[in-house]
């Protein structure tokens, strides 16, 4: 079986089991919470990474095209990284699908169903892609994470210094002639 139909198959299968590890790499209490509520509203962490992976796995069926994938994997990398993940930890999952989907591959029945080891090793290069295509997005999420930091910082300061009337207008002197 080709790469492409194999992971059409086994869609469901695959993405069970790995939205399962993403969430497992949360506090246990947080992920029950992730795995048992399915309403959106009530679980917006979860629904995004659900909804991410759904949109990445398309993206792997077909080849990974960075504008198309990159909208899909932002949506999980930026919640990462938002929660301090370390870059490894907030990317592991991407690396995980070649576990998951090696692993299908050696569960089906019929021997027609598994993958070659050609079929293999395209797909680690997919993989591959992207997690660098994540680890770009996972740096851009920590840099405007730190940008956000310091400017808040920096207005704080302005504002207590001009409470404490510590701050002085600098007149704007005329050119001399």
């Amino acid at each position: 079986m080709d790469l492409e139909n194999f992971l059409t198959q086994h869609q469901s299968a695959i993405l069970k089991r790995w939205f399962n590890f993403i969430i497992d790499t949360y506090p246990p209490e947080t992920a029950k919470l992730f795995k048992r509520e399915k309403d959106p509203f009530a679980n917006p962490v979860g629904s995004t990474i659900f909804q991410g992976m759904q949109g990445l796995y398309q993206e792997l069926v077909r080849e990974i095209d960075p504008e198309t994938a990159s909208p899909f994997l932002d949506k999980i990398i930026r919640i990462r990284a938002i929660q301090d993940f370390s870059p490894s930890r907030a990317i592991a999952f991407v690396f995980v699908l070649k576990d998951l989907v090696r692993e299908q591959s050696r569960a089906a029945d019929d021997p027609e169903e598994t993958l070659s080891q050609d079929d293999l090793t395209s797909f680690d290069g997919r993989i591959d892609r992207l997690a660098m295509l994540a680890f770009d997005i996972y740096v851009q999420c920590r840099e405007k994470l730190y940008e956000l930091r310091v400017n808040e910082v920096k207005n704080r300061t302005h504002r207590l210094l001009q409470r404490a009337n510590l701050l002085a207008e600098i007149p704007d002197q005329e050119p001399s002639l």
